[in-house]
């Protein structure tokens, strides 16, 4: 059984069950024409609980809310979401899929009140797009989580290294550069005082609780963040993720977690990596400039350093990973038209990342000073 059927003074509910696909289309096809469409003027499709439905299936339940429509049914609804094939043959049909949307007539009108309500609109409708994008992949990550083998463990390793691995180098020479930066600045100004010892707490301390992750996340959302949104968005191009759809195949189950739980993998184990050579950087510059031998300065880095002091640093990197890998994959999936607008999000993605970056950073430092953490 593929379907069954419930009608009720005039209103129709389908309820979708097992595969939708196209070696079930002649069972499906008879199943449908046996369902009665006589005095029907409402339907309701409930696809829950359909297992799979790819292209055929969905052209198929097309056809027959098609014929219903011809038959007298003024009304189509869904329970819960619209399955992605059947939007996508609805647009293909419409001659809308992939269409550059056209110029209102409100275009020509320049006064700053209609250009201060457009951008408030788009403002507020990419909001709405936003959340909806977060709801779908909280959605998808919860069911990958009944199955290990949804969840697409080889596809996340490989991530981690695109993502981690090779980005240990450029995150370790910064890390490196700016320890000794702070190292070198703050050696000059606390000589004037006789207080050179406490360039250890300035470089630990900063090091552990801010500049390390935050400058990882920095990179990396130059790096991947980018990465991402381009990798995506010529796959939108090239009509691969609509292939997906086709098939049956959720696109961000395939190509949106595993970037997700990738880099969110990732960027603790590179924080932990900036860390420890931020530290050696102020070490080396310390006994350069300062004269602090090694051994000292490891004593006072203990004597610095709190039980939370590593932690409080440590705990960023997931939801900075997280953020980073939103933004990236979302900007990918919104590209369609030409690779103009590849260009153009691939920006717009690198920028929401780190904007969202040095913001979650700022929430952080608030909520750590207020429960003392």
């Amino acid at each position: 059984m593929h379907l069954s059927a419930e009608q009720t003074d005039g209103r129709l509910t389908l309820r979708l069950t097992g595969n939708w696909r196209a070696l079930d289309l002649a069972a499906i096809r008879a199943e449908l024409a046996a369902v009665p469409l006589d005095h029907v003027r409402e339907i309701a499709i409930d696809a829950r609980g359909a297992e799979r439905l790819d292209l055929s299936g969905a052209w198929l339940l097309r056809e027959f809310l098609d014929a219903a429509a011809a038959g007298g049914a003024r009304r189509t609804g869904f329970v819960g979401e619209a399955p992605a094939q059947l939007a996508l043959i609805d647009r293909t049909r419409a001659g809308e899929a992939d269409a550059p949307a056209k110029p209102s007539a409100e275009e020509g009108d320049r006064s700053p009140v209609v250009a201060v309500g457009r951008t408030a609109v788009v403002q507020w409708r990419g909001l709405r797009e936003g959340l909806d994008f977060v709801g779908r992949v909280t959605v998808q990550a919860a069911r990958a989580c009944r199955s290990l083998r949804r969840l697409r463990p080889i596809s996340v390793a490989r991530h981690v290294y695109d993502t981690g691995i090779t980005a240990i180098p450029i995150v370790s020479l910064i890390a490196f550069l700016i320890s000794v930066i702070i190292a070198y600045m703050s050696a000059q100004q606390l000589r004037n005082f006789g207080a050179e010892i406490y360039v250890v707490d300035l470089v630990t301390v900063g090091v552990l609780r801010e500049l390390g992750v935050l400058l990882t996340a920095i990179i990396v959302a130059g790096r991947s963040g980018s990465a991402f949104a381009a990798e995506i968005g010529a796959m939108k191009l090239n009509e691969e993720v609509d292939a997906l759809t086709a098939t049956g195949v959720e696109p961000i189950e395939v190509l949106v977690l595993p970037r997700v739980l990738g880099l969110m993998i990732a960027l603790p184990l590179l924080t932990i990596v900036a860390d420890g050579v931020g530290l050696a950087g102020g070490a080396l510059l310390c006994k350069w400039l300062l004269d602090i031998p090694i051994i000292q300065y490891l004593a006072r880095v203990q004597d610095a350093i709190s039980s939370t002091t590593f932690w409080a640093g440590l705990v960023k990197a997931p939801v900075f990973a997280l953020l980073i890998a939103t933004a990236g994959t979302y900007r990918g999936l919104q590209v369609r038209g030409s690779s103009r607008e590849l260009g153009r999000l691939t920006t717009v993605a690198v920028v929401q990342a780190i904007f969202l970056v040095i913001l979650a950073d700022a929430l952080f430092a608030v909520l750590f000073m207020e429960i003392d953490f």
